[in-house]
């Protein structure tokens, strides 16, 4: 029988540990290799992603760019102006920025206040009696400030107008600061769109605040016959307004449609009660024809894409994104992992998104907002969105949102242009007598053209009433003739998915 020596016998332990250690050693020497194989392979992936990411936003920029489109944001900027030549720089602007005059014609925090007015789209004019019941029984505002009330009850619309006069000194105070040579609000858009979008919130606030003093003195100036005044007041709101076209920032747009949607009624009012002279008339007819939102939807369309491009380009450089908080501050969130794929896809998707989907929603040249291609293009980018890509996201969340802002373009066009045709069939009756038979009786004496319907193309539908009146309407949302027909939601409130867009007076 063989036996084992000793010595080989007590050496078993330490090699089985010794040949434990070598495999040990040789498997963690694979997988270090192993890992070292994959973080090579992710990193040549990434390379090879970045390079292809940069490369199709280059090709792509270059082939946007022999269009004529601009895709620098600093070519849409507005130039930088002398403080003292600049009515939002202005020290009643300031004082209105600083809350530290009133402007809110009632309690804005007493729920149960009136704060009605008539509305053309529903085809009613303000009544003001509640007012002049609730000023006379409410002295002072949310914020202290008193409400001068006569000693003696007046008419409606002249105790409103007492009631508001405590903001006569700074109506005037606008009025002189609207005469300054320029009107810009001034923007930090150097430091990106979040940043830019931060600041010009107090100053949209402010503008939609003076609309609504305005709107509401130039309609009780209309009731107390203070005509040119009314006028005056009219002019200023629509030069505020149009101050906001200037703005890269797509929100100011939303805020002009509001305060047009304001700015209508008094004009609406005084053309229902007879009110405007043949000059007033003309003044205001060519105040609302300089107002064109298809055009202007465009070119937000292309200033908010050169923006949302720059601040992606900005975040791809700097690896920051630079975040507003609710108390007005910022924070700054790192993105060191991010690759630069993610944004230079990013931005190739917004101008895909801009090109293929948001600027054909309107057609600037034949001036038509199909309905049609418009639930087309939505439903297609409604499809898109459900294949989630980190390539798109900003892509798609402001494609949905420009959908809505395309539709209320449609809305604001159409009453700012049956309030052109309003305009100049008054401007016919005080001439005639009576309305006319047709819309082409106004031109071009009472009007240089009719504009059409933005809605199909085709001529805007107008028709005289037996008792003198007349019915003027687009066919609306639908793209179906109702005939003049107005449809209320369940709240009471204007469909304006559903029926005609209708301008008409109610009968006196």
């Amino acid at each position: 029988m063989n036996e084992t020596p000793k010595d080989s016998v007590d050496q078993l332990p330490r090699k089985k540990g010794f040949w434990r250690r070598q495999f040990s050693w040789q498997g963690l020497r694979r997988a270090l290799l192993g890992l070292a194989v994959l973080i090579t392979l992710m990193a040549l992936a990434v390379t090879e992603e970045n390079w292809r990411g940069k490369r199709d936003w280059e090709n792509y920029r270059r082939e946007l760019e022999a269009k004529g489109e601009r895709l620098d944001w600093q070519a849409f900027a507005p130039p930088t102006v002398p403080d003292d030549q600049n009515l939002f720089t202005s020290p009643v602007f300031k004082k209105i920025l600083a809350n530290k005059v009133p402007l809110y014609p009632y309690p804005k925090n007493d729920k149960n206040y009136p704060t009605d007015l008539g509305y053309w789209a529903e085809n009613t004019l303000t009544d003001f009696k509640p007012w002049q019941r609730a000023y006379r029984a409410l002295r002072v505002d949310d914020n202290g400030a008193a409400f001068p009330i006569a000693t003696e009850p007046q008419t409606p619309a002249k105790d409103v107008l007492f009631a508001l006069s405590r903001s006569d000194e700074t109506i005037e105070e606008l009025l002189q600061a609207s005469r300054r040579p320029y009107a810009i609000i001034p923007l930090p858009y150097k430091d990106g769109i979040s940043a830019t979008a931060g600041t010009i919130l107090p100053y949209l606030a402010a503008l939609k605040r003076c609309a609504q003093l305005l709107n509401v003195r130039a309609i009780a100036e209309l009731a107390d016959n203070q005509n040119q005044k009314s006028l005056d007041e009219i002019k200023l709101l629509f030069h505020l307004n149009n101050s906001l076209n200037n703005s890269l920032l797509l929100i100011s747009q939303l805020v002009r449609m509001a305060i047009i949607n304001i700015g209508i009624q008094p004009i609406y009012e005084g053309l229902a009660q007879h009110k405007w002279t043949d000059a007033q008339l003309a003044e205001l007819e060519t105040e609302l024809s300089e107002m064109d939102f298809l055009a202007d939807y465009e070119r937000s369309i292309r200033c908010e894409r050169a923006l949302d491009i720059d601040w992606l380009e900005s975040q791809r450089q700097t690896h920051e994104i630079i975040l507003p908080t609710e108390d007005g501050s910022s924070r700054t969130v790192k993105t060191i992992l991010m690759p630069s794929a993610y944004y230079y896809q990013n931005e190739l998707a917004l101008a895909q998104v801009s090109e293929q989907w948001t600027l054909p929603l309107i057609n600037t040249n034949s001036r038509v907002i199909s309905p049609a291609n418009w639930q087309r293009m939505n439903d297609t980018a409604r499809a898109d969105q459900k294949h989630f890509s980190l390539y798109a996201i900003r892509a798609h969340a402001l494609a949905l949102a420009l959908f809505s802002v395309a539709k209320k373009v449609a809305f604001t066009q159409s009453e700012i242009d049956l309030a052109r045709v309003g305009c100049a069939l008054e401007r016919y009756r005080l001439a005639h007598g009576a309305y006319p038979e047709s819309l082409d009786a106004l031109e071009p004496q009472f009007i240089a053209q009719v504009p059409h319907d933005v809605i199909n193309g085709q001529p805007l539908h107008y028709r005289l009433e037996p008792n003198g009146l007349f019915v003027l309407y687009s066919v609306g949302w639908n793209e179906t003739d109702d005939g003049g027909k107005v449809v209320l939601t369940k709240t009471g409130t204007v469909d304006r998915d559903q029926g005609d867009c209708v301008w008409q007076y109610p009968p006196n």
